[in-house]
């Protein structure tokens, strides 16, 4: 036998599989605890981290509704770090936000930024917490291109658009754009700030046109956001939770556990990324519009 004729060898192999095993075993228990439920007894808070440009609702969504249907989670924290993004994901985290307060506590907790969509988001909850230098605000939408015609132009290059109907390529960059569809895409941007400022109204139950006054896109520290009633309190993520969790009807040691990890998504890891955005942001060659702060270069 194997083990008779090579028995140091043997022991090695035996030993390196235990280790290995070992390995594996305290990686999961490690991973299991911080990151779900399983491992953490009593009742809990949820976290939901919203980190980065909001550009895709799906698995934020899929984290706040596993949270409100495990009753072993007695109220959840939205961890928000974001500048904003996409319109329709906004819209559709802040949707689920407000079913999900109806059955539980839901608290934002805001980081360096909540901003734009961030707020969007956060006006969603039963109370928001910001850092005395959180940036916040930036109430509004944007909508920008770039417009490469006058490159075009030098490198003789014609473009040739056969279009069914008069403002089918409106916005292309390749043209300059004429004033009736420059009236239009206002009156898109001024309808999309509408439900924006309704729905913040709304979450905040703050006056419709108090809310409008303050939404002409500036920013506000959570110092100023706090004294106009945007948000409701100053603290950092320990406060949110201990705040969340007494709503939540916990009475002793408040126990927080942060949805499952599935892997390190490279590609939308870049997607969040600043680099990315300051790509994005100088060569645009379609229309876009967003629920976004834009911070100035260097900032």
């Amino acid at each position: 036998m194997f083990s008779r004729r090579h028995p140091y060898l043997f022991f090695l192999m035996i030993m390196s599989i235990a280790t290995f095993s070992f390995i594996i075993l305290v990686s999961f228990i490690v991973k299991s605890g911080g990151s779900g439920s399983g491992f953490v007894s009593g009742d809990k808070v949820g976290i939901v981290e919203i980190t980065g440009v909001i550009i895709d609702s799906k698995s934020i969504i899929e984290n706040i509704k596993n949270y409100r249907e495990d009753n072993s989670i007695k109220a959840i924290v939205l961890r928000i770090d974001s500048p904003g993004g996409g319109v329709g994901p906004s819209q559709e985290i802040f949707h689920e936000i407000q079913k999900t307060v109806k059955q539980k506590k839901v608290i934002a907790s805001m980081g360096s930024v909540a901003a734009s969509g961030g707020y969007y988001i956060a006006a969603g909850t039963n109370g928001i917490m910001a850092n005395p230098g959180t940036i916040t605000g930036s109430i509004g939408v944007i909508m920008g291109y770039t417009n490469f015609q006058e490159i075009f132009q030098k490198i003789g290059l014609v473009p040739i658009v056969i279009k069914s109907g008069e403002f089918k390529d409106m916005g292309s960059p390749l043209r300059e754009m004429t004033e009736p569809e420059k009236k239009i895409l206002q009156g898109f941007v001024n309808q999309i700030h509408q439900q924006f400022v309704k729905d913040a109204s709304k979450g905040r139950s703050m006056d419709y046109q108090k809310m409008k006054s303050l939404a002409d896109g500036r920013i506000f520290t959570g110092e100023e956001a706090k004294e106009l009633g945007l948000i409701d309190r100053i603290g950092n993520l320990e406060d949110a939770i201990e705040w969340a969790g007494r709503l939540g009807g916990i009475k002793g040691k408040i126990s927080r556990i942060y949805p499952e990890e599935k892997g390190v998504d490279l590609l939308k890891q870049f997607m969040n990324s600043s680099v990315n955005q300051l790509f994005q942001n100088t060569f645009r060659s379609h229309m876009t519009a967003g629920y976004l702060f834009q911070a100035p270069a260097g900032r």
